[in-house]
């Protein structure tokens, strides 16, 4: 295996875990607030029950992702070496704001788990709102660096003039980019926990277990994964207007256009043929994808056949990722609104139907399905850029010698990271 293999594969695999645990420590706060704010309204038990469970379940991720957050910045300077020595400047500020959220989060969860019956109710929960921020926050900040790879805003000034560089507009102000992907990716770990965190009491409830905290708990966690499944359609519009002007590379690979069109139709399945720019199975949505693009059904899409061929993604799987993305966000959002819908004709049936139980157990690994996919998009479709039209992934990797060592080592650790993950969760019970 090349060095530049070896390479995408460590980091595709520590991301793929690191995601997982950074969109719990995300979405986990989230829940654990808003059922702490419903004990101090309604001063019901088994809404301190929740959330005390899910705050043992929050200290618990936060160690898991300190330590995978930690090995991926070591990652960086240990696989890519030249795009650190170039970038490093210009995204040094988003890293250091990102460690300022985490030891802000630090702070709050500490006096959040020894403060309970210790500080008032309302400051005690307070200090809840601030991990959930300051988690929020970590994940916004560090997705600035991401997005400034995906649209290098300034990079003239980094080459020409770097003792100039204004990362402040290079990563936030000046980049249009980032708000978008920030917004977008955190609806999306809100989604995917809601909908993982839902799921969990489904099964409960399908096994017998039908009590008033696994009633509330699903009602809490389908709250918040119906409303981030509802709105991420809209960010995701914005966010592929963005992309169509920005990266059309990218664009035309996600939808498998091989070639320029005028009033070009959206397409719905289909399977790409690299050799022949044909596609089988697919269905057309005439003029659609003009619109989705630039908002308007004429506009003109520029395809595959105005990039250099060696420039291409790899555009089936590009394709097929977008493709799996935008269905699991339909279903979560049908099905999101058939449980409001039933909750709000039927509230007997949240408890009593197995079909409803057996719908949100299944639906419940779809927002990490959606989460995922969408990040091979992202990252996937960028190729064979680390920054975008800059410099490529191939003149950024490590010449040292021995990588494999490494890769080897990095997948033992989020590995077992999971693994230990999986096993205090399950041990988690609910706080009586």
């Amino acid at each position: 295996m090349s060095n530049l293999d070896a390479a995408r594969f460590q980091m595709a695999y520590s991301l793929f875990f690191h995601m997982m645990f950074a969109a719990l420590g995300v979405g986990m706060p989230l829940l654990m607030v808003i059922a702490e704010g419903l004990y101090l309204r309604t001063r019901k038990d088994t809404y301190r029950r929740l959330a005390k469970t899910w705050a043992k379940a929050t200290g618990l991720l936060f160690a898991i992702g300190a330590v995978s957050g930690t090995a991926l910045s070591f990652e960086l300077g240990l696989l890519w070496p030249s795009f650190m020595e170039f970038a490093g400047s210009a995204i040094g500020p988003a890293f250091t704001l990102e460690g300022y959220a985490f030891f802000l989060e630090a702070i709050f969860l500490g006096l959040y788990l020894y403060g309970w019956d210790r500080l008032s109710p309302r400051g005690h929960w307070l200090t809840g709102v601030g991990i959930a921020f300051s988690g929020a926050m970590s994940s916004v900040l560090v997705t600035a660096t991401n997005a400034w790879m995906q649209n290098p805003v300034g990079v003239e000034t980094l080459v020409n003039d770097p003792a100039n560089v204004d990362p402040w507009n290079m990563l936030f102000f000046g980049n249009s980019t980032w708000p978008l992907m920030a917004i977008h990716s955190t609806i999306a770990t809100l989604a995917a926990v809601g909908f993982a965190v839902a799921g969990v009491y489904a099964w409960q409830m399908l096994k017998g277990k039908r009590d008033e905290i696994r009633k509330h708990g699903l009602t809490i966690a389908m709250a918040v994964g119906t409303i981030a499944a509802i709105t991420m359609p809209l960010t995701g519009d914005l966010s592929a207007k963005v992309l169509a002007k920005n990266q059309p590379a990218k664009f035309a690979a996600m939808e498998a256009l091989f070639e320029t069109r005028k009033g070009a139709p959206l397409l719905v399945g289909g399977v790409p043929n690299v050799e022949t720019g044909e596609i089988s199975y697919g269905i057309e949505i005439p003029y659609a994808l003009s619109f989705l693009a630039h908002g308007d059904f004429t506009s003109e899409v520029m395809g595959l056949d105005q990039v250099p061929r060696d420039q291409w993604a790899n555009v089936p799987l590009v394709h097929y990722s977008f493709q799996i993305m935008v269905g699991a966000g339909v279903v979560m959002m049908l099905v999101g609104l058939y449980y409001a819908w039933l909750r709000w004709k039927r509230p007997d049936q949240i408890l009593q139907s197995r079909r409803l139980h057996w719908i949100l157990l299944l639906s419940s690994p779809l927002g990490y399905l959606a989460l995922q996919t969408g990040w091979i998009v992202s990252e996937v479709g960028r190729q064979p850029w680390i920054v975008w039209e800059v410099m490529t992934t191939a003149s950024a990797v490590t010449p040292s010698p021995g990588l494999m060592t490494s890769v080897i080592g990095f997948t033992t650790l989020y590995t077992l990271l999971a693994v230990v993950l999986v096993f205090l969760l399950r041990r988690l019970r609910h706080v009586q």
